[in-house]
């Protein structure tokens, strides 16, 4: 019973003691307090039993400033959060206390704490200004009081109680007035007379001291400057200054700067500038004195030629009242310097120069001077390029520009000539004057044609006044030299050309033509490849010039063949042509027939007839092909593609019948191709009557058994009445044909490969190539062959043709007709008759 009620007897204890005080705790702190010290048992003052003040949320309120203490949850104890400065909370009131409230819940209630935060000595005095500038005038008497602001100190009581000491000094002392406990008033006392002279500035440490424990001290300095009066005139360092200033000195230039001094201070021993006399007078628009600096400029240009020497009086002057002054002399010598450049006038010029001008031929005229004296004004001229001019002195100052080489207007047509002069002055100047000489041309260029020799092709059969080709000469002359005109040659001495037609000889001029002025060739007539197949001549170029000059040029016409004419065929030897025995060109068979005899029996592949053509054009085109017209079909005959010989097919039959007719038709292979027909009567009978109808054909003709239609059947007669008669004549008609036969094969083996003379078609290294869609060939006027065909005259012409792409033959074409064989090498043909 006794424990219950201990408790209960301290809180109501602790209640009266409450009603009693007021209902209010008080705290006390010293500022600067650490965060976390503790300043009172807020709970246990306020009766609260342990765990109460965390279950009844002990806190405090805030009243709009910050108290810097906080409560302890768990203990209920008023602690320091943070810092505590007094003066930043009160400033200078004392004493410094805070009030706060604090609140319980269950039952709730507020108290009333009070906090007072009491002062330590953590403020040293503090002046308004760590140091202080005083200005006194030397002339002050002694006694003189300066008054002084003291110091402040932001503790309050005896800590902010402040007393002040002066560092010791002859000059000055300290009077303190007292007003009060903590207001003082401060003089600077003048104990003795004051002199710039000797010490200008005077400097005093004031310290003041507060009254706590221990005491903090403050300092300010006194800096007194000791003001001077205008006792001394400006002095310049030197009463003469001697210049030495180049004339060609700018604008701006620094000439001099004077300096003076004055002991004095302040606006006594402020200078001021300015010339106080120019000689000569002119020279107040060449020079000029900043007031304030004393630097000398130039204002204007300096001359030697017109001024060589400057005086100038120069004046210094304070700002005391009244101001002083001082003097100086400026003596300015003006230097000679080379600042005039040689100048170069052409007094005469001759210009075009001819390109034949002599060498020392005057092209101008030139004058020279420099407004400079002694050796600034000796000049040297040089003219550039070197060549082909030069200079030549004349009198002083005087040049001549010569020629020195000879011209060529065709390599430089005109010349930029510079003129160079150059003084003598250290650095030397120099000056230039630029000649623009033309150079006239004359005629000494004949007109050049770009190849000796030209090669031409022109195909047959052009039309009157086609371009050919064109040539050009160059000349390199101009105007009339040259303007190049162009002409056939004509006459003999390899000065002209031509070619052989028709048995005679025929000029180049003829057959082409030349235009004059742009060298166009063209042809005055259609050529025939027949009758011309290389014509070769030469064309001269002649200028407009005085003498005029020529050139000449080789031109070699080949003619290039068409396919302008048909198969020819051919006569049987030793038969004059009859009348159906050629055709011409028609596409189909014309009248007229050849005979010919087979015998029944006679194995395939036995020769009965040669048809033999000829055709005039050259080459592709002169290539023959054979073709059996009729019969179509499987007939019992057939003809050599190329050899145009008609041989069995198979053997011979009396179902053949007596007679076979057959037409073969003759192509060439030009584009279109063109043909010619022929008809072929080949009569069939027993090998005896054959052999003797063959016998008596080949007695009168060796044309492999062919003869003209006209005595056909009665030969035919003869011949099957005297078989009949006796078995004899058959044997002998078989030696006979035998023998003949053997005669035959090895004369035309002979006559195929015996090679045949070449034929050189006359002189010169030109060498031909042609190309075309069908092919290329090739013609050298060096080497040619003769190509003939049977028993007609030879051809004089070489072509070799290798196609560039084969023609597409239809398929009856391939089936019945075998490729054609190639061609020999352009420098192996030899000649070959068919």
């Amino acid at each position: 019973m006794g424990v219950c009620w201990g408790p209960v007897v301290r809180v109501l204890v602790l209640q009266a003691a409450w009603a009693l005080g007021g209902g209010q705790v008080r705290y006390s702190v010293p500022e600067e307090a650490k965060a976390g010290t503790v300043v009172g048992r807020l709970a246990q003052d306020l009766g609260l039993e342990a765990g109460e003040p965390e279950a009844r949320r002990l806190r405090l309120v805030a009243q709009g400033r910050r108290a810097s203490v906080e409560v302890s949850g768990a203990s209920g104890a008023l602690v320091v959060s943070s810092r505590l400065d007094r003066e930043e909370l009160c400033g200078k009131s004392a004493p410094c206390a805070l009030r706060l409230e604090v609140l319980v819940e269950r039952p709730l209630r507020v108290f009333h704490v009070e906090l007072e935060v009491t002062d330590i000595n953590d403020n040293a005095p503090l002046f308004p200004a760590a140091r202080k500038n005083l200005s006194l005038p030397e002339n002050s008497p002694a006694g003189s009081r300066f008054p002084l602001e003291g110091a402040s100190d932001a503790d309050v009581g005896a800590n902010a109680q402040l007393s002040y000491t002066l560092s010791p000094s002859e000059h000055f002392t300290l009077d303190v007035k007292s007003s009060d406990e903590y207001r003082k008033s401060l003089f600077l006392v003048l104990a003795k007379p004051l002199d710039r002279e000797t010490m200008p500035v005077h400097r005093l440490v004031l310290t003041a001291s507060d009254g706590g424990r221990p005491s903090l001290t403050g300092t300010m300095e006194l800096v007194i400057s000791v003001l001077d009066v205008n006792d001394n005139a400006p002095q310049f360092n030197q009463s003469v200054y001697n210049v030495l200033l180049s004339e060609d000195a700018l604008e701006g230039t620094l000439v001099a700067r004077v300096s003076a001094t004055d002991p004095d201070l302040g606006i006594y021993g402020e200078v001021l500038y300015e010339i106080d006399t120019f000689v000569p007078p002119s020279a107040s628009d060449v020079f000029s004195i900043d007031a304030t600096s004393g630097e000398i400029r130039l204002t204007g240009a300096l001359d030697f030629e017109t001024v060589t020497f400057y005086d100038l009086h120069v004046k210094a002057k304070d700002k005391g009242m009244p101001p002083l002054s001082g003097h100086c002399s400026v003596e300015l010598e003006v230097l000679d310097v080379n600042d005039n450049a040689p100048e170069v006038w052409v007094t005469s010029l001759s210009v075009p120069v001819p390109e034949d001008a002599a060498v020392g031929t005057v092209v101008a005229l030139l004058s020279v001077s420099d407004r400079d004296s002694g050796a600034n004004g000796r000049v040297r001229c040089a003219v550039r390029p070197a060549a082909p001019f030069g200079l030549v002195a004349r009198l002083a100052g005087s040049y001549s520009l010569v020629l020195r080489e000879a011209l060529d207007r065709e390599r430089v047509a005109e010349y930029e000539v510079e003129v160079r002069a150059e003084d003598g002055g250290t650095p030397p100047l120099r000056a230039s004057r630029g000649l623009r000489v033309p150079v006239s041309d004359v005629n000494d260029n004949a007109p050049a044609f770009a190849q000796a020799v030209y090669t031409v092709l022109a195909r047959e059969n052009n039309a009157a006044g086609a371009e050919l080709a064109r040539l050009w000469a160059r000349d390199p002359d101009e105007a009339g030299n040259g303007r190049v005109s162009y002409s056939v040659a004509e006459g003999g001495g390899g000065g002209g050309g031509g070619a052989a037609a028709g048995g005679g000889w025929r000029p180049a001029s003829s057959y082409v033509s030349v235009d004059a002025e742009s060298g166009r060739l063209w042809a005055l007539q259609p050529l025939d490849y027949e009758a011309v197949q290389v014509l070769q001549f030469e064309v001269r170029a002649v200028d407009a010039g005085e003498p005029p000059l020529c050139g000449n040029a080789t031109v070699q016409l080949f003619v290039v063949d068409e396919n302008d004419n048909a198969p020819a065929l051919l006569a049987p030897a030793g038969v004059g042509p009859e009348p159906g025995a050629a055709v011409s060109a028609a596409s189909g068979p014309v009248s007229g027939a050849l005979w010919a005899w087979a015998a029944w029996g006679a194995p395939a592949g036995q020769v009965v007839a040669k048809i033999r053509a000829v055709d005039a054009d050259s080459g592709y085109n002169a290539w023959l092909r054979y073709e059996l017209w009729e019969p179509r079909g499987k007939g019992p005959f057939r003809v050599g593609l190329y050899s145009g010989e008609v041989s069995t097919a198979r053997a011979l039959e009396e179902a053949d019948g007596p007679r076979q007719r057959l037409v073969i038709v003759v192509r060439d292979h030009g584009e279109p191709a063109r043909s010619a027909t022929a008809t072929l009567s080949v009569s069939l009978g027993e090998a005896a009557e054959a052999a003797l109808a063959a016998a008596g054909s080949s007695s009168s003709s060796p044309g492999a058994g062919l003869r003209p239609a006209a005595g056909a059947e009665a030969g035919a007669a003869a011949a099957s009445s005297s078989s009949s008669s006796t078995n004899v004549w058959l044997v002998v008609a078989i030696c006979a044909v035998s023998s003949l036969f053997l005669l035959a094969v090895v004369l035309y083996g002979a006559s195929r490969w015996a090679p045949r003379a070449a034929v050189l078609s006359g002189p010169g290294p030109a060498t031909l190539v042609c190309a075309s869609e069908v092919g290329s060939w090739s013609y050298s006027q060096r080497q040619s062959r003769s190509l003939c065909v049977a028993d007609g005259a030879g051809k004089s012409d070489l072509m070799v043709f290798s196609p560039n792409f084969p023609a597409s033959p239809g398929p009856a074409a391939k089936e019945t007709q075998p490729e054609p064989p190639a061609l020999p090498d352009t420098k192996e043909i030899n000649a070959r008759c068919h």
